[in-house]
């Protein structure tokens, strides 16, 4: 049977298992991608998804990427339990009052068939009720009055990966799910200074992952009162803008004061022998990340994937006619994989017989492979290569034509193989360049309110940069009109050199000591 390209079945399996383009409907082309990607699938349970193998394979390798820089930082893993009884959320009032409307909570501990019907043992009922983990605060401060005695003891830098659940009537794909998972550290300290010092830590370490290991880069800053963590004296966070022009907001970091130690009375023994509440903070990041991967670099093919994140880094396509061609190609390509492999590169081999190379490489193509090596009969004569990459930037006014052929080069084998590793460099750093790019072209300093409303109600919106002095209704306000919000109070350093200096506000004409961000968001 023949293994040479067919153009019509291509065109056909395309068509027939196409992805909306997302000029026509990007809510439905993230969809879309997910799924011709295979990353994820909903559940039966409502509201919750399955992560597929290769969804779940850049969710590895995302937690390796950042378990590696938590150890780095000094700290551990630890684990704590999924039932959290309701009396410790009572403790802290103002936390609990956050999470209040999206706990899970188990007020029976069995099941009885009777009639042949299953149901709640009404015997069965709790003495007190567990709530399935919002988030872990009061379950691991509880623990940590029996591991602090004295300022010996600090600081404790405890990490945990876990999933979470939190009720949501409106879900999507890895960005709001019912149940998620995520990673949530939790860390006691014995000033003020240091525990702040650790705030900007774990936020550095989250927006270092997101530019130079997602390719995605992000504003960092402070939320606004009414946006903070509950329970939270001060909250920073990272947001970044996908290619709708909506922020998403892709890490937090936390400054809790010693809020949560009162409330579970955690004090230590100071250096001086006076007693004292430690000082907290916690920070996390979940597998809304991998949807924010998607939809900062996939296309209307399908996924594109930073080098650093694809589980499948180049995938090798034997070519071929006849048996003979079968096995010469396939032991050509399994000799290059053996080589890349040398260089620490995670390669396959797509030998599978009963299916066209189109079809092949439309596949790997929607799974976001950064690169497909094609090995056929006229490549082993010439002892080259056929190197395509799965994207390339792109320059004004280039053709469609012409792009296509900077995504395929045919090269010399040891060069092809030599420089391999080079090329993953320049993919991920290419990708970052363009994710810059488009930020930048969706990007407004705006004075007006006039302005405001043409920026969202008439480009399309995106980043704007606004003075801003209102009051938290006035938030709910602008959210009313515009449907955006403040995505942060930034830091000084991420200000545009435009946007930098005093002004009014947008909305009450009060005097503004600096902008904000706002934007529509996820």
């Amino acid at each position: 049977m023949s293994n040479q390209p067919n153009q019509q079945k291509q065109q056909t399996a395309t068509a027939a298992d196409g992805i909306t383009p997302r000029a026509t409907d990007y809510g439905q082309w993230y969809l879309d991608v997910v799924k011709r990607a295979d990353l994820a699938e909903h559940s039966p349970v409502r509201g919750c998804m399955v992560i597929k193998p290769h969804g779940y394979a850049i969710w590895e390798k995302l937690q390796r990427e950042l378990d590696d820089r938590f150890k780095a930082t000094g700290h551990v893993n630890a684990y704590f339990p999924l039932f959290i009884p309701l009396s410790f959320f009572q403790k802290e009032e103002e936390h609990a009052a956050g999470f209040a409307k999206e706990c899970a909570v188990v007020t029976h501990y069995r099941l009885k068939s009777r009639d042949g019907k299953v149901g709640v043992d009404p015997e069965s009922e709790l003495e007190e009720p567990l709530v399935v983990r919002p988030t872990s605060e009061t379950i691991i401060w509880a623990q940590y009055k029996n591991w602090i005695q004295s300022y010996r003891d600090l600081p404790l830098l405890i990490n945990q990966w876990a999933n979470i659940v939190r009720w949501e009537m409106r879900t999507r794909l890895f960005l709001r799910t019912t149940e998620f998972l995520w990673q949530e550290g939790h860390t006691a300290h014995a000033t003020e200074a240091e525990a702040r010092e650790e705030v900007a830590r774990m936020l550095a370490v989250y927006a270092d992952v997101a530019e130079n290991v997602m390719g995605v880069p992000v504003v960092r800053g402070h939320k606004t009162e009414g946006e903070r963590f509950a329970g939270a004296i001060d909250t920073q966070c990272i947001e970044g803008m996908m290619q709708d022009g909506k922020a998403l907001q892709m890490g937090t970091s936390h400054y809790l004061g010693q809020n949560f130690a009162k409330s579970a009375d955690v004090k230590f023994l100071s250096r001086d022998g006076q007693l004292e509440y430690v000082y907290a903070t916690s920070w996390g990041v979940s597998t809304r990340l991998v949807g924010a991967l998607i939809m900062t670099h996939s296309d209307d093919n399908g996924l594109i994937l930073p080098p650093k994140l694809a589980p499948i880094q180049i995938v090798i396509v034997p070519i071929y006619k006849s048996p003979d061609e079968q096995a010469r190609t396939t032991a050509e390509a399994q000799a290059v994989a053996t080589e890349l492999r040398a260089q620490g590169l995670a390669v396959k081999v797509d030998d599978r017989e009963g299916l066209q190379p189109g079809a092949k490489y439309y596949e790997w193509e929607r799974k976001g492979v950064p690169v497909r090596i094609e090995v056929g009969p006229k490549d082993l004569e010439k002892g080259s290569l056929c190197v395509v990459r799965r994207f390339v930037l792109e320059k004004e006014g280039e053709s469609e034509q012409d792009l296509r052929k900077r995504k395929k080069q045919f090269l010399p084998r040891a060069e092809a193989i030599a420089g391999m590793p080079a090329l993953m460099t320049t993919l991920q750093k290419e990708l970052l360049a363009r994710a810059l790019a488009m930020r930048e072209t969706k990007t407004r300093v705006i004075d007006t309110l006039a302005d405001f409303e043409a920026f969202f109600k008439g480009d399309g919106g995106g980043f704007a940069w606004v003075h801003w002095a209102g009051t938290h209704e006035d938030e709910d306000e602008m959210a009313k009109r515009f449907e955006t919000s403040i995505r942060c109070i930034p830091f000084e350093d991420q200000i545009p050199e435009a946007a930098r200096g005093a002004g009014t506000c947008i909305l009450t004409g009060k005097p503004s000591a600096q902008r904000v961000l706002m934007a529509k968001a996820y």
